[in-house]
């Protein structure tokens, strides 16, 4: 399971958020609006989209 991946893209702006909030976007390899990166389905991982789950959008 290690190997699978999830897509997160970004689809709220990061404008008026909190500081660690637009730091944990940053380390999901997140820029612009709807950027998007691929990374592995990690617990760690998970718990930085669980932080931010109301600025991105998960698949896979």
């Amino acid at each position: 399971m290690a190997d699978k991946k999830i897509k997160i893209t970004l689809v709220k702006s990061i404008i008026g958020t909190k500081q660690d909030h637009r730091a944990t976007v940053r380390g999901l390899g997140l820029r612009k609006l709807n950027s998007s990166s691929e990374l592995l389905d990690t617990p760690a991982v998970r718990g930085m989209v669980n932080k931010v789950q109301y600025l991105v959008k998960v698949e896979g």
